[in-house]
């Protein structure tokens, strides 16, 4: 038997050989990556913040060791083959122009074998004219407009590269645009429903995860300024970021169109007339004109074009959709392709009438407005039976089982007691659509 001073001991040496395999396991687990500096191009001033920014994130977490590539020569030997076996993942910090990266392929070949990457903000404004670095990246920098404050929204809240964040949130940053891209093969994590400065309806990839073979590839383009790398929200995307692409946490990096259609409405028997990711089922009403097209969850048109047609043709039935509009936007969504119902920016109109928005045009005042702000995303149900119609706009009842006495302008034909398609109207401007379903009604 041992002693009382004996067994204390013996636990206190225990938990010291514990604590050092605990810090020795963690040592071990702690990957190394290789953060690049040089800017061929323009040169940001807070590049220096962004190394030590990274340093420190991977300091107090444990999770990496950060080299830094400074210089054309850090990067020509560090970025060889054989050198970037060292490193689990290779980051980009604002970096501009063509790098000194001699085995451009050879580089691109560790990135599909497992290595990992990532990058903030002019990561995609290198390499122009290397179209296989902007597939890794999943895009190319285009262009930005002055920087200012826009409406940034979160578009997966479960992703673990996002906890944490707002929904939505108001920041001022350079926003960059992007071409070469594509949703189907991005997971998108946050973006802008409008342009960042002309607040026209569409959509604007912000930061996104991808898969580049079996390396997986994570970019923000937030970046530009320091107050931004200084800000909570930056540096908590910015660390979950860099633990899903080192591995240390699982997230989807598959294609996330907006769905379409909640579980509720599909048990009541609604369906989608938009997937969310193309225009089947659709089809335009002048085919020299220019359509409607589908941007990450949203059938948007832009200064004008072809109105749009479901394929199906509905008799009774009850719609629902979202619409967006700028400043004095204005088109409209045709009920069997003969009713329409208005959508109009009528702000600052203080009585409805004949042409207000949720308005049958021309034939049936709404009894109240209900619009919201140009830029602002409202809602929509409308019942139609017959040719009796109800209308609902952000959950006003406006108007309440009213006959229609006829086709209104701008109608597919006459034919009102006949079944007709769903048509939006595209050729009065700016407008995007969302969530567009229907129930049939026996």
């Amino acid at each position: 038997m041992f002693s009382l001073s004996a067994r204390r001991l013996l636990v206190a040496c225990c938990s010291v050989v514990l604590l050092c395999a605990i810090q020795l396991q963690c040592t071990a687990a702690a990957k190394k990556i290789l953060v690049i500096s040089v800017a061929k191009g323009f040169r940001h001033s807070s590049i220096p913040l962004g190394e030590q920014v990274i340093k420190n994130l991977g300091d107090k977490s444990g999770l990496w060791e950060t080299d830094v590539a400074s210089t054309d020569i850090d990067v020509v030997q560090k970025t060889t083959p054989y050198n970037l076996k060292k490193y689990d993942l290779v980051f980009f910090n604002n970096t501009t122009g063509d790098l000194p990266i001699r085995d451009r392929q050879g580089f691109l070949d560790w990135i599909k074998a497992g290595g990992n990457i990532a990058g903030i903000h002019a990561a995609t404004d290198t390499f122009h004219g290397w179209a296989d670095y902007a597939d890794m990246f999943g895009a190319e920098f285009v262009g930005h407009g002055a920087q200012k404050e826009d409406d940034f929204l979160l578009a997966d809240p479960n992703h673990p590269t996002t906890k944490g964040l707002p929904t939505s949130w108001k920041h001022a940053e350079e926003v960059y645009q992007f071409k070469n891209y594509t949703t189907d093969k991005l997971h998108i994590l946050v973006y802008l429903d409008k342009h960042p400065e002309s607040f026209m309806p569409g959509f604007y990839p912000v930061s996104w995860v991808k898969m580049y073979g079996k390396g997986r590839v994570f970019y923000t383009s937030f970046g530009h300024r320091d107050d931004v790398i200084q800000s909570d929200y930056f540096q908590k995307h910015l660390l979950q970021g860099m633990r899903w692409a080192l591995g240390y946490d699982k997230g989807d990096a598959s294609p996330n169109p907006p769905a379409q259609l909640t579980k509720a409405e599909a048990k009541q028997g609604f369906v989608p007339l938009f997937n969310g990711k193309d225009t089947l089922g659709w089809h335009n009403r002048d085919e020299g004109r220019t359509p409607y097209t589908a941007q990450y969850g949203m059938l948007v048109m832009g200064q004008g074009g072809a109105d749009m047609i479901t394929d199906k043709k509905f008799k009774d039935f009850v719609l629902r959709y979202e619409y967006m509009i700028p400043k004095n936007g204005n088109s409209g969504v045709y009920l069997r392709g003969r009713y329409e119902v208005q959508v109009l920016d009528d702000t600052g109109k203080t009585e409805p009438d004949v042409h207000s928005n949720g308005s049958i045009y021309g034939l049936i005042t709404p009894s109240k407005l209900a619009s919201k702000a140009p830029g602002e995303w409202n809602k929509v149900e409308v019942k139609l039976v017959g040719t009796n119609v109800s209308v609902v706009v952000n959950g006003i009842h406006i108007i309440d089982n009213q006959p229609i006495p006829g086709a209104t302008g701008g109608a597919l034909d006459s034919n009102v007691g006949e079944p007709g398609p769903i048509m939006l109207q595209g050729d009065h401007g700016p407008v995007a659509y969302r969530s567009i379903r229907i129930k049939e009604l026996k």
